[in-house]
């Protein structure tokens, strides 16, 4: 039952990293999973057990996510964008009070009380979020990418950069790809790719598997390579790694908000109605995340020597 709510909770966080604005690592963070994802990438070769038991499903929900939401997620933004913003807005604050609380247990940990350095990381990492999500993004249509030495390469560096943005709480790593440019050739590579494994076309099969190859490889070397120095950070600057978290998370609604357009063409005659209904879905939302972020996984097995 653990691996199976880590798979669920990956499978949030593959959804996540595939909407522009939504931070995956914001939602590892709402699930109570971040610190433990971070310290498995790190660890991986030392407690390689240990470590594919947390990546192990959590990589297996998280692909389910992108591979079989990507166009069912295109569908949400566009014919019901209010209440599919409001839904993972309630996703990430309902992570707050777990949040909250290991910024507590870091200050007990360190021995120190809440100061000006504490506030004014708070402060800046919000601003940074705050400006992603209404800075002026050129967004564009469905461009297509073709099989090459060129496409190899830069499938590479953006999945590298993208995921390095994805384990960051509050960085969209979807949105760096839209500003990048390359945002809707890889969703055109992942659902070129999920159609023809689905009529098993072996011809068109070929070309997105190894776009999808260079991609995620960009991206296990971009993550590795964050989660060092954030496992560092953990490690030895708790309270000013989890201020600096909590102003990430709490700004990324803005962001949400502000890259879906989701309050765009509200009226006066149905737009207290549209409201409230995306304020129930956005409570419902946090309830789950709440929910989720309590229950048991195996992360809880890890010596105590081993967790951050």
């Amino acid at each position: 039952m653990h691996y199976i709510w880590l798979a669920i909770k990956g499978l949030f966080i593959g959804i996540s990293n595939i909407i522009p604005g939504v931070s995956g690592g914001t939602m590892a963070v709402s699930f109570g999973i971040y610190d433990d994802i971070i310290h498995a990438f790190t660890n991986v070769r030392k407690e390689f057990k240990l470590s594919m038991r947390i990546l192990g499903p959590i990589a297996i929900g998280a692909l389910i996510g992108i591979a079989g939401f990507s166009m069912v997620i295109g569908w949400l933004l566009a014919e019901h964008t209010l209440y599919t913003a409001f839904a993972f807005v309630g996703l990430i604050l309902g992570g707050l009070p777990i949040l909250s609380q290991s910024l507590k247990d870091s200050f007990k940990q360190e021995q120190r009380k809440a100061n000006s350095v504490h506030f004014l990381l708070f402060v800046v990492f919000f601003l940074l979020v705050s400006w992603m999500g209404v800075a002026d993004i050129s967004g564009g249509g469905p461009e297509t990418i073709s099989l090459g030495f060129g496409p190899l390469v830069a499938l590479f560096l953006v999945g590298l950069v993208s995921a390095a943005a994805m384990v960051v709480p509050g960085i969209s790593g979807s949105l760096l790809m839209l500003i990048m440019g390359y945002y809707y050739a890889v969703v055109y590579t992942i659902n070129g790719f999920t159609s023809s494994l689905a009529v098993f076309d072996i011809v068109a099969l070929i070309p997105f598997t190894l776009l999808l190859t260079a991609y995620a490889f960009g991206m296990i070397v971009g993550i590795i390579l964050i989660s060092k120095v954030i496992d560092y950070f953990f490690k030895h600057y708790p309270s000013f790694t989890y201020a600096s978290i909590l102003g990430l998370v709490l700004a990324s609604p803005i962001a949400v908000i502000a890259n879906t357009d989701a309050l765009i063409g509200l009226n006066i005659e149905n737009g207290f109605f549209k409201l409230f209904v995306a304020l129930v879905i956005a409570l419902a939302s946090y309830a789950l995340t709440f929910v989720l972020g309590k229950t048991d996984d195996v992360t809880k097995e890890l010596p105590e020597e081993s967790q951050i």
